[in-house]
């Protein structure tokens, strides 16, 4: 399993030269193993015929001079790296003869003449008996004679080693270059062959590394392969471009479907605004002039206003959230964000006088931004924390500093955040009505208020909720870490 997550892992070019190399490497093995091993058995097959011959050739003097050291008549005599022995029918040698390299003839050994005697195979069947010192291995054969002598003919194998060592060595050289060859050839073909998967590979990371989630986005990438529609490769790359094509069309529209959107919601907003203003005022005009309205009247003006005012706020907060979608600049200006801590949490403790608000902040911090809009943020996370947990809550406003930013963090220990509405916590009108055990309305817009303000002062914010509590934890960049 190891061995085969290994090779996945592998690029495609890796396996193909590796594969290849492989595949090429066993070839020229087995042809050389072949080849040697088909030398070896046509050169052990004529060493066997001469071995033969040689026997034959030794079988004629021996009747006629037996105790002779060397076989004497009118036949042809030993050739060289040959041996001729004789023995009786007891197994004792009644004459030995080895001719060497230069021709002298010599008397064997009584070990060589034992290791002969015992390396003897069937009559006319030729073994292999190694001599040992200088003489080294023999291939030999036995004949009887009709006389009941043994006659042994043997010739050295060493030319025959020689020329398997030679072919050896020249097949291990060849394999070696050949090798090296297709490597380097191998190499280079896949290296070329591959170049335009390369670059469909290169142009789908770049694609990928771009953020395509929001905003206007524009597909430059291309593979570029559209002239060479005939191979894989190049109907790959051009499905590719298709692809890219269809996606950057697809992120334009959505886009301007997102622009028209945000500039009907600040339209609509901004048109919104003055006759909310006038019904407020109307109903306020009217409460004042209470004379001849009854007490449902009264009621319904009340209601009237109420609800005016919480249309007003909504529409403020649709139409601040459409100017951040559309990237209007905020006013900066240096913030003392330990300050605003600490006035925010006065004012939610003066809404939501059944909580408790305690502050824990250091030395003042400072950084860029909307104050306005800063406390706005504060605001809002303690308001979220005031409506949505109960009498009794604690919630913990403190700030701190780590690696250049003001950190932030509202802590409650209320009962928490339903994990179904904490993945879509900071959405548009994301509403939990059982969460935290709400008991008043919400429009839902507060929290995706507090996340698009500290984006838009290059910061973040998440959260972090438990059966013991939740805590935001906003960070801004200090004053002196802005550009």
């Amino acid at each position: 399993m190891t061995r085969r997550s290994s090779w996945r892992r592998w690029s495609l070019r890796r396996r193909l030269i590796t594969g290849t190399i492989a595949m090429v490497l066993i070839t020229l093995l087995l042809a050389g193993t072949a080849t040697v091993l088909s030398l070896r058995a046509s050169l052990y097959e004529r060493l066997d015929e001469d071995v033969l011959t040689g026997l034959d050739v030794a079988r004629g003097p021996v009747d006629s001079a037996p105790d002779a050291g060397v076989p004497e008549g009118p036949g042809p005599r030993q050739r060289i790296d040959t041996l001729e022995v004789v023995f009786t029918a007891e197994g004792t040698a009644t004459s030995s003869a080895h001719v060497d390299s230069d021709g002298d003839v010599t008397t064997l050994t009584p070990l060589q003449l034992e290791r002969i005697s015992t390396g003897l195979d069937e009559e006319r069947t030729p073994s292999t008996v190694d001599l040992g010192g200088a003489l080294g291995t023999f291939r030999i054969a036995s004949e009887t004679t009709e006389d009941g002598f043994i006659v042994v003919a043997g010739q050295s194998m060493r030319d025959v080693t020689t020329t398997i060592t030679a072919l050896t060595v020249i097949l291990a050289i060849v394999v070696a270059a050949g090798l090296l060859t297709v490597t380097i050839g191998i190499t280079w073909l896949v290296r070329v062959t591959l170049r335009p998967l390369n670059l469909v590979a290169d142009t789908a990371e770049r694609v990928a590394q771009r953020p395509l989630g929001a905003g206007a986005v524009t597909l430059t990438e291309r593979a570029g392969l559209d002239e060479d529609p005939g191979t894989e490769v190049g109907r790959v790359g051009a499905a590719l471009d298709t692809l890219l094509g269809h996606v950057e069309d697809a992120l334009a529209s959505r886009q301007e479907s997102e622009d028209r959107l945000r500039a009907f919601i600040a339209d609509a907003s901004h048109e919104l605004r003055t006759p909310l203003a006038s019904i407020r005022g109307y109903a306020q005009l009217a409460q004042d002039d209470a004379r001849g309205t009854t007490a449902p009247q009264t009621r319904s003006l009340d209601r009237i206003e109420s609800e005016a005012e919480r249309m007003g706020a909504l529409v403020e907060d649709l139409l601040l959230l459409a100017r951040l979608d559309a990237g209007h600049a905020l006013h900066h200006e240096p913030v003392d964000i330990a300050l605003l801590a600490i006035e925010t949490a006065e004012d939610a403790h003066a809404a939501y006088p059944d909580h408790e608000w305690p502050v824990e902040v250091g030395t003042s911090l400072e950084v860029s931004g909307d104050g306005s809009r800063l406390r706005q943020v504060l605001v809002n996370l303690l308001g979220n924390a005031g409506k949505h947990t109960p009498a009794g809550t604690r919630v913990t406003t403190a700030v701190t500093h780590d690696a250049g930013n003001a950190v932030i963090t509202v802590t409650d220990d209320g009962p928490g955040i339903d994990p179904d509405l904490r993945q879509r916590l900071f959405d548009r009108f994301a509403r939990g009505d059982s969460a935290r055990n709400r008991a008043s309305g919400s429009t839902g817009l507060g929290l995706s208020i507090v996340a698009a303000i500290v984006q838009a002062h290059h910061g973040t914010v998440d959260v972090a909720s438990d059966s013991g509590g939740s805590t935001f934890t906003v960070r801004l960049p200090l004053a002196d870490q802005c550009i």
